[in-house]
C-alpha cells in the first residue's frame, strides 16, 4: 500500500513538472525599465503601463532620453508630476549625467546621453547632426516641454522635482535596476542611453530578459505626404511610400525614423547586443493611425484624470497640426509598442509567440551607422577621421567607417531630381552575418469586435485601460488645490510719474532672471519696464519662457507682455524648412552686471 501511495505521488510529481515546463507560471510579476523621451505619445504609453495589474507586471524605473524630442529639465518634471498623480513616487527616475566619453573611446562614469555618441567627447556640450532633423517650436520641442501648456495647468505638484546633485543619472537608475535582477527594457526614444550602459557593463546583460524598441522601418512604405487622385498635376508627393518618416530630412534620408536616426550607432549596439529584440516599427504603427473614430470615441471616454491628460493632449495635437491631414498623419507609435510589449511578457513562454495586438514575424535586421563605400575618410565620421586607431576600437573598412551624414542638407545625400540616398538610421533588412533576427511587429490586429467604432484591438485595449477605476490618478491640479484662482495682477502707479521706458531682452539663464527681479524693483519713477522679449537661442530653450510668467505673476506685473523671439539664431534656420536648423549658441555676457551698469548710464 506504501508502495503503491508513493508511486502516485512519484506520477503527479513528474506530471506537474512537465505541465511546469509547458505553461510555467511567473511567480512575481514582470520588472519593466521604461527608457523614453517624453513624447505626447511616450506618456500615452507610460500612463498605460501605469495602469496595468501590477501583481503582473510591475513599472520600476523611468530613464529620460535627453537627445531626441524633449528638453531634460521639462521632461523630468513632468514625469515627476505624472508620477505623482497616480501615486508612483516610489518609481525611480534617471536623467543625464555629467560623464563623458574620452578620446581613445574610455567611458567615464555617468555619460548623460545629451549627444549621439558620434558626437559625444568629454563635456555634454557638442553637436547636433541627427537632432536638428526635429523642429524646435512650435510643433516641435516648445509644445512638447510645455505638452502644448497643459502640464503645469492640469498635473498635480509632488514633491519631487529636478534638483540638481540630488537628481539620479541616468546611468545610476540602470544599474541599479538591471543589478536587482532580471527585467525587461522598453525603448521608445533614441537609444543612447541604454547604448552606454551596454557597453560600459557587458557583465549586466544576462539580467535584461527581452528589449521592445519602438522605432525603424524595415519593410514600411510611408503612407503620408502622397497625392490623391484628387489632388491636381501641382502636388509633389513628398514622403509618399519612403520607409522612414523624417519629414523634416526625406530629400536627404527617406529610410531613416525618428527614434533609430536620433543615434544610430547607439541603436546598432542595442540591437546588436544578443539580448532578445522585439521590434516595433513604422511597418506596424503605419497600420493603427488615429482615426475620427477612435478620436471621437476617446472624447466620450474620459472617466479617470489619466484618460482627461491624455486626451486634452491629443486634441491639442490635432487642434495644432500643421495640415488638415491629421488623422491619417498622426499614429499610435509608442503607446502601441507598449501594448505589444505587455502582451508578448503576458505570451513570454508561449511557443507560437501570439501576440493579441500585433502581427509578428522573425526578420534578420542591422541598423545602418554609415553610407557605402566603406573606409573612406572625408571628415563626417569621428570615429575614424584623424585617427590611427578607430575609437571603441570599430573595424577599418567596416560598416561603420562610412560617411556619416552631418546635417539635413549634406550635400552627400542630395540626389537631383531624386530621393536622397543616405541611409543612416535604417533598420535594413539583411542575410548573412551582418543581420541579427529580431521579432518584428508588421501590422495592428483588427478589433475582434467587428459591431465596433474601434477597429483596431489596440485602441479598445487602451481606452478600457486607461478608464478603468483600478490604480487611478488621485487629482489633477484643480482638485490637488480646490481654493486656487486664476488672478490678473495689475499694479496701480496712480499719479506717480513714470521714468524711462525700457525693453528688456533675456535669454533666461540664471543670471538674467536676478537682473530681470532687479529692474522690476527699482522704482517705476525711474525705470518703466514696458516688455519682456525672450530668445530661446542661448541658455534655456523656448518653453522656459513659463519661469517668466511665473514670475511676473509673483512680481505682481501681469501686465507686462513677454514677447517670444526666434527659436533660431541668425543664418541657422534651414532654407528648406524652417521649422529646423542647425543648433549653435554663443556665450553671453554676465547678465546681472550689464544690467546694472546699464541702469546706472540710463539713470
Amino acid at each position: 500500500m506504501l508502495l503503491q501511495r508513493t508511486f502516485w505521488v512519484v506520477l503527479v510529481f513528474i506530471t506537474g513538472l512537465a505541465a511546469a515546463n509547458v505553461h510555467p507560471v511567473e511567480s512575481r510579476p514582470h520588472r519593466i525599465l521604461l527608457d523614453t523621451d517624453v513624447d505626447t505619445d511616450d506618456f500615452f504609453a507610460l500612463l498605460y503601463m501605469l495602469k496595468l495589474n501590477r501583481s503582473e507586471f510591475e513599472l520600476e524605473a523611468i530613464t529620460i532620453n535627453a537627445n531626441a524630442w524633449t528638453d531634460a529639465g521639462h521632461a523630468v518634471n513632468q514625469i515627476y508630476d505624472i508620477l505623482y498623480m497616480m501615486g508612483r513616487d516610489d518609481i525611480a527616475v534617471g536623467v543625464g549625467g555629467e560623464g563623458g566619453i574620452l578620446e581613445d573611446g574610455t567611458m567615464l562614469p555617468n555619460v548623460g546621453g545629451y549627444l549621439p555618441l558620434i558626437e559625444q567627447g568629454n563635456s555634454t556640450a557638442g553637436g547636433c547632426r541627427y537632432r536638428q532633423a526635429i523642429p524646435v517650436g512650435l510643433g516641435g520641442k516648445l509644445d512638447i516641454d510645455s505638452n502644448y501648456g497643459l502640464r503645469k495647468g492640469f498635473l498635480p505638484q509632488g514633491s519631487r522635482k529636478y534638483s540638481p546633485l540630488r537628481q539620479p543619472t541616468t546611468q545610476q537608475v540602470l544599474i541599479d535596476k538591471i543589478s536587482a535582477g532580471p527585467i525587461a527594457v522598453i525603448i521608445i526614444g533614441a537609444h543612447t542611453n541604454f547604448a552606454i550602459f551596454l557597453m560600459n557593463n557587458p557583465h549586466l546583460k544576462k539580467n535584461i530578459k527581452h528589449i521592445y524598441i519602438m522605432g525603424g522601418g524595415v519593410r514600411s512604405r510611408n503612407p503620408t505626404g502622397c497625392c490623391t487622385q484628387n489632388s491636381g498635376s501641382s502636388c509633389q508627393p513628398r514622403q509618399c511610400g519612403d520607409h522612414g518618416n523624417l519629414f523634416t530630412d526625406y530629400t536627404s534620408n527617406p529610410y531613416a525614423e525618428f527614434n533609430i536616426f536620433g543615434d544610430p550607432f547607439a541603436a546598432y549596439q542595442v540591437i546588436h547586443s544578443g539580448i532578445p529584440v522585439t521590434l516595433v516599427p513604422l511597418d506596424a504603427t503605419n497600420t493603427i493611425p488615429i482615426n475620427e473614430d477612435f478620436f471621437k470615441t476617446f472624447e466620450n471616454s474620459q472617466h479617470t484624470y489619466e484618460a482627461q491628460y491624455c486626451f486634452q493632449s491629443l486634441k491639442m495635437a490635432r487642434d495644432t497640426w500643421f495640415d488638415d491631414q491629421f488623422y491619417t498623419s498622426y499614429f499610435m507609435w509608442d503607446s502601441f509598442t507598449s501594448g505589444v510589449a505587455v502582451s508578448s511578457l503576458r505570451n513570454l513562454h508561449n511557443q507560437n509567440e501570439e501576440n493579441e495586438f500585433a502581427e509578428m514575424e522573425y526578420m534578420n535586421i542591422t541598423v545602418v551607422t554609415s553610407n557605402e563605400p566603406y573606409g573612406i575618410y572625408d571628415s563626417s565620421n569621428p570615429f575614424f577621421d584623424g585617427r590611427r586607431v578607430p575609437k571603441f576600437n570599430l573595424k577599418k573598412g567596416g560598416v561603420h567607417s562610412g560617411h556619416v551624414q552631418t546635417g539635413l542638407r549634406d550635400p552627400f545625400c542630395i540626389v537631383q531630381n531624386g530621393k536622397g540616398r543616405c541611409q543612416d538610421g535604417f533598420t535594413k533588412e539583411v542575410t548573412g552575418a551582418e543581420g541579427v533576427r529580431v521579432l518584428v511587429a508588421t501590422r495592428a490586429k483588427p478589433n475582434p469586435d467587428t459591431s465596433s467604432e474601434l477597429d483596431r484591438a489596440y485602441f479598445k485595449s487602451f481606452l478600457d485601460v486607461l478608464n478603468h477605476p483600478q490604480q487611478t490618478g488621485r487629482f489633477n491640479f484643480t482638485t490637488q488645490f480646490p481654493n486656487y484662482k486664476e488672478v490678473y495682477y495689475k499694479p496701480d502707479f496712480g499719479s506717480k510719474k513714470q521714468g524711462k521706458p525700457v525693453v528688456f531682452d533675456m535669454d533666461m539663464s540664471a543670471g538674467d532672471f536676478v537682473a530681470l527681479f532687479y529692474l522690476l524693483k527699482l522704482p517705476v519713477e525711474v525705470i518703466n519696464l514696458k516688455a519682456i522679449i525672450v530668445s530661446p537661442t542661448g541658455w534655456a530653450n523656448a518653453a522656459t519662457i513659463d519661469l517668466v510668467y511665473d514670475l511676473l505673476h509673483m512680481m505682481g506685473r501681469d501686465d507686462i507682455p513677454v514677447g517670444l523671439g526666434d527659436v533660431f539664431a541668425v543664418n541657422q534656420s534651414d532654407p528648406i524648412f524652417s521649422a529646423v536648423g542647425d543648433c549653435r549658441m554663443c556665450m553671453l555676457l554676465e547678465d546681472t552686471l550689464a544690467a546694472a551698469i546699464w541702469t546706472r548710464e540710463m539713470c
